[in-house]
């Protein structure tokens, strides 16, 4: 496999970067608006929209520590181009939250919602793919506040606006809508290796009507 020198002197396998990005020293992160305040004892993760049931699901902190546990090492690419290598994310697959809150049939993507009425849009086929975890730890560690603790969703394989922070809810759609993002110019699908990084880049099918 090749290797390449690429950022400020950081060797990574040239296979393992997206075209257009760089590793940086360090971790830098982004992310958009204040931190907000853990409260476990009022915090709770809804599965809603068009569940298998018909119902509402609704998870306590203490009943999502229950779910079954998984981990992730994956890399980590950022639309502004910087990429971190070699992660450990560790918590709830999408597979394993889907298993006690299965989608209806003709469910083809989902919403994911933050703090603050953050969102974003993926295809299931995203949401789940082997990778995908609801993560509550990186790198044997509980996540900082500002890496999304305590529940972030990690989509590795997609742009890191993707991974939302500070998750709440996933919602079930049989109609696909665009996220926060998405909304403002960004790509619907977020694949790194074809560089969808705006939404004037998407062929017919990869965004809403």
């Amino acid at each position: 496999m090749v290797t390449n020198t690429v950022g400020e002197g950081v060797i990574v396998e040239e296979s393992r970067l997206p075209p257009g990005q760089y590793v940086p020293r360090g971790r830098p992160v982004i992310h958009y608006g204040r931190v907000p305040q853990f409260k476990p004892d009022t915090w709770d993760f809804r599965v809603f929209g068009a569940t298998a049931s018909g119902e509402e699901h609704r998870f306590t902190w203490a009943d999502f520590g229950g779910l079954p546990r998984t981990s992730v090492i994956a890399d980590f690419h950022c639309v502004t181009k910087f990429s971190l290598m070699g992660n450990e994310w560790a918590g709830v697959s999408a597979a394993d939250l889907m298993a006690v809150a299965p989608p209806a049939g003709g469910v083809g993507h989902v919403m994911i919602w933050a703090e603050y009425g953050y969102s974003a849009n993926l295809r299931m086929s995203d949401f789940e793919a082997t990778g995908t975890l609801f993560a509550t730890d990186l790198d044997e560690k509980p996540l900082s506040p500002e890496r999304g603790y305590p529940l972030r969703i990690v989509v590795p394989h997609l742009y890191a606006w993707k991974s939302v922070k500070w998750v709440r809810a996933v919602e079930y759609l049989v109609e696909d809508r665009r996220g926060f993002w998405e909304e403002r110019g960004y790509h619907n699908v977020a694949d790194p290796w074809k560089e969808q990084r705006y939404s004037y880049q998407e062929e017919p099918g990869e965004g809403p009507p």
